[in-house]
């Protein structure tokens, strides 16, 4: 779609030279709901695709996921064989049940900042705790674990002309065994529950719970052999007005799949460490 009312777009290569943060402005990356729909609020584009920032980059200890990191070079990525949850990364891409074209443009970093409680970039980033690195409007730094950055239903941690950087996952949540469940109420619809979990080095179940809930619920579990122990965790800590509800499922639904989900991935776990 054509946005009409832009007058200008700014072609930043360097940090320094983003443009003062003024009303009317969006950052530009993928722009796939950017360009869906009239944004008449709008007068100037910031393009961040000159600023070049590598897509993925290894190092001693971490995944760092450029925000301009498109699905389609996420879900190319070659990971390495002691990366028991690399599947995660292919299982998550494909949760958007998008087409090509979108996963060619569209990006992880605006799946976060779109903070549908539906993105699966977010359930992904969340349950192997990600750290998102957000460039403040007003000059420095501020990390966030991927977890905590999502606040509701289209809400962030973002204030005005912040710009999320990129999201580094540790090495060692890529070496856990991991677990992935998420259904949809149509057979090609919008995720109505997206859950993963992962065994630490300690044998407790951490859990991370999206797509149901407005935003991320993390819950660790030390003996995941008490499948009553996570029912009543899951109680206390999903209060009934954090399920989500909309034309993708309502909340009662979605409580009752959040629970069956969790206990499908403790007894895939469990059976995955015993003799």
């Amino acid at each position: 779609m054509d946005l009409n009312t832009i007058t200008a777009v700014a072609h930043p290569q360097t940090r320094s030279e983003l443009p003062v943060w003024t009303p009317g402005d969006a950052w530009l990356a993928g722009g796939t709901w950017l360009f869906s729909e009239p944004q008449i609020h709008l007068t100037r584009l910031i393009d961040l695709t000159d600023l070049k920032w590598p897509a993925l980059t290894i190092t001693d200890s971490h995944l760092s996921i450029a925000a301009t990191c498109t699905i389609a070079q996420l879900d190319a990525f070659t990971c390495p064989p002691d990366w028991l949850a690399a599947p995660l990364i292919s299982q998550s891409c494909r949760a958007f049940l998008a087409s090509f074209k979108i996963w060619k443009t569209a990006t992880v970093g605006g799946n976060l900042c779109m903070s549908l409680p539906a993105g699966p970039m977010i359930s992904l980033t969340s349950a192997l705790d990600g750290v998102c690195t957000i460039w403040k409007a007003g000059g420095g730094e501020q990390r966030i674990p991927a977890a905590d950055f999502v606040t509701g239903n289209q809400r962030n941690r973002l204030s005005q002309g912040d710009l999320l950087r990129q999201i580094d996952i540790p090495l060692a949540a890529l070496r856990r065994r991991s677990a992935f469940r998420q259904i949809s109420l149509a057979p090609v619809g919008r995720s109505a529950a997206l859950l993963i979990g992962s065994l630490d080095g300690d044998g407790a179940l951490k859990l991370t719970v999206t797509a149901s809930t407005v935003r991320p619920i993390q819950l660790s579990l030390p003996d995941p052999t008490d499948a009553s122990a996570l029912h009543a965790a899951i109680a206390e800590e999903i209060t009934d007005d954090l399920y989500h509800t909309d034309i993708h499922g309502k909340p009662l639904w979605r409580k009752h799949m959040t629970l069956r989900l969790a206990e499908e991935i403790r007894s895939e776990l469990l059976g995955a460490i015993s003799p």
